[in-house]
């Protein structure tokens, strides 16, 4: 069983499958009525948990490991001076109550992107990502959030493109408390940078495929779910993902903003 140095930032995936985080710390606890290596792993919500450095209770990329004690205490760092964003960083600011705005997304795919890159903007905005499963009943759904003037609601949509289901279901929408914007790509997978993951360009999947298992396949990845932990651990900034997401997300932070001090 391979051992890997449970070092800042590096994510992982506890055995069972029920948690997914990246390592804060590592500690002692008393576990079973014994002292043991701990480790802290924090969700893309910040939220903690704790759990005992057994053997072979961790997945890496996959591959079951066994976390242990870096060789060297890590070191505190400063905090860098942008957010993945490209925004001035903020020290010293709690995140605020959630304010009644929202942005949707279609999936948890989506969630977790626009957290990777705007999640540290958001929380000091107060506004929250919620993933939606899907647009069809989207004027339902807007319908029953009534959107207000302090009520804003803004929509991401993948594969927003003229004459697509996609952009007849936005149509359908008019309040003007609401802004749907999208981006051309078939899914959000395809809006980060090929190069972030190391590869020339997204491979090209048969129209009769499903796209992304047809994704993990031609890149030799056994399943779609450790070919998403790859795509999302490449993105580090905003760099990372193309510009028309950039622009959709920004507009969409910018429109439910409106009104509310930061």
């Amino acid at each position: 069983m391979r051992e890997v140095p449970a070092e800042p930032e590096l994510v992982v995936e506890t055995a069972d499958g029920r948690f997914c985080g990246a390592v804060v710390r590592v500690g002692r606890s008393v576990v079973a009525g014994e002292q043991r290596d701990v480790v802290t792993l924090a969700d893309r919500h910040d939220r903690e948990r704790v759990f005992p450095m057994l053997p072979a209770a961790f997945l890496l990329e996959g591959e079951l490991v066994t976390l242990v004690r870096p060789a060297v205490a890590p070191v505190a760092v400063a905090r860098p001076g942008r957010t993945a964003s490209g925004s001035v960083a903020v020290a010293n600011v709690k995140a605020q109550v959630a304010k009644a705005s929202r942005i949707w997304v279609e999936g948890v795919h989506d969630a977790a992107l626009v957290e990777r890159i705007w999640g540290e903007d958001l929380r000091i905005a107060g506004i929250v990502v919620e993933p939606l499963g899907g647009i069809d009943d989207l004027a339902a759904m807007v319908g029953q959030f009534q959107p207000t003037p302090t009520r804003r609601l803004g929509v991401l949509v993948d594969h927003l493109v003229a004459g697509s289901k996609e952009s007849r279901i936005a149509a359908t929408v008019t309040s003007p408390h609401v802004k749907i914007n999208g981006h051309p790509y078939v899914d959000v997978w395809q809006a980060v940078k090929p190069t972030a993951l190391g590869i020339a360009a997204w491979p090209i999947v048969p129209r009769h495929l499903p796209w992304k298992e047809g994704i993990a396949s031609a890149l030799g990845v056994s399943d779609t779910r450790e070919m998403w932990r790859r795509v999302l651990r490449s993105v580090n900034s905003f760099a990372d993902v193309e510009v028309p997401l950039l622009r959709s997300v920004e507009e969409l932070i910018d429109f439910v903003t409106v009104g509310h001090s930061s």
